[in-house]
C-alpha cells in the first residue's frame, strides 16, 4: 500500500507577557526544511535572549545549509549539539553572558515522518482526533519528583522549586536532548510552546482552543491571549504546525 502524502502548514506568535519587562522566547521555523523550534531563554540581563536566538539560529543553519539531505535523527541531535556549543563557547567569551541556557523543543518533519526533540521544560502537544497529548516529558525538578511519585501534580503548581530546570542548552559543554518519533496523520495538530503558556492554562483549556476551526494565526493569537488573561507571569510562544492530506 503507498504511504499517503502528508504536508504541514505552520503557524507563530510570542509575547513578552504581563509581567517581563523584554521576551527572551524565540522562535523560528522553516516549513521547506521541515524545521520547527521553540526556545525559552535564561540568564542575566539580556543574556537569556541571546542564548535562545543563538540555538534557534543555529538549528535552522544546520538544515538549511544541508538542503533536505539532512540524516534523521542524528543530524537534528548533532544541530543541537552545535547550538550548544555555539552558546557554551559564547558564554565564556563574556563574563557577562556566564550561565546563560535555554531550554528548546523542536519537530523535525520528513515526508509524514516526525521527531520531537527536547530539553528543558518547553513542551510539545500533539491533537489528533480531538484527544491532546503531551509528547514531551519537562526536564524540571518538581515534574521529575511528580514521576517518581514524590510529589503530586497540584503539589507540583504550588512549589517554589517549580522554575528550576534539570536540563538546559548552553549550561554546559555537552548534553542530550530527549527524542520522539511518529507517523503523522492528516488532520494531526502539533503545538510547541513555552511553559508561559502552559504554566498558565490546563491542558484541557489548551485543548479547546487550539480545536477551534480558524486559521492556525488565530488560534495562536487565541493562546496568547488566555495566557495573558490568566496572569502572563512569563513570556509566551507558541507555534502550531498542521498536518493536511
Amino acid at each position: 500500500m503507498a504511504t499517503a502524502v502528508v504536508r504541514f502548514v505552520a503557524a507563530a506568535l510570542t509575547d513578552r507577557g504581563r509581567k517581563r519587562a523584554s521576551n527572551e522566547d524565540a522562535f523560528g521555523y522553516s516549513v521547506e526544511d521541515g524545521v520547527y523550534v521553540v526556545c525559552d531563554g535564561m540568564g542575566g540581563a539580556a543574556a537569556g535572549e541571546v542564548a535562545s536566538s543563538i540555538a534557534v539560529d543555529e538549528v535552522l543553519r544546520v538544515f538549511s545549509e544541508r538542503n533536505g539531505s539532512a540524516v534523521l535523527p542524528a543530524d537534528a541531535e548533532e544541530a543541537i549539539s552545535i547550538a550548544n556549543e555555539a552558546i557554551y563557547s559564547r558564554a565564556s567569551r563574556n563574563y557577562k553572558l556566564s550561565g546563560m541556557g535555554t531550554t528548546l523543543v523542536a519537530a523535525i518533519v520528513r515526508n509524514q515522518h516526525v521527531w520531537i526533540l527536547n530539553i528543558g521544560d518547553s513542551r510539545c502537544y500533539r491533537l489528533r482526533a480531538g484527544q491532546l497529548e503531551q509528547l514531551t516529558l519537562d526536564h524540571s525538578l518538581v515534574e521529575e519528583q511528580v514521576r517518581l511519585g514524590r510529589m503530586t501534580h497540584a503539589q507540583a503548581l504550588r512549589s517554589p522549586l517549580r522554575n528550576m530546570i534539570t536540563r538546559a542548552l548552553g549550561t554546559q559543554s555537552h548534553v542530550t536532548p530527549d527524542c520522539f518519533d511518529f507517523d503523522a496523520q492528516p488532520g494531526d495538530l502539533l503545538l510547541l510552546c513555552s511553559d508561559g503558556l502552559t504554566r498558565e492554562l490546563s491542558d484541557a483549556l489548551i485543548a479547546s482552543l487550539v480545536s477551534i476551526d480558524l486559521p492556525l494565526e488565530d488560534r495562536c493569537g487565541s493562546l496568547i491571549e488566555a495566557a495573558k488573561k490568566a496572569g502572563g507571569h512569563d513570556n509566551i510562544t507558541c507555534v502550531l504546525i498542521q498536518a493536511t492530506a
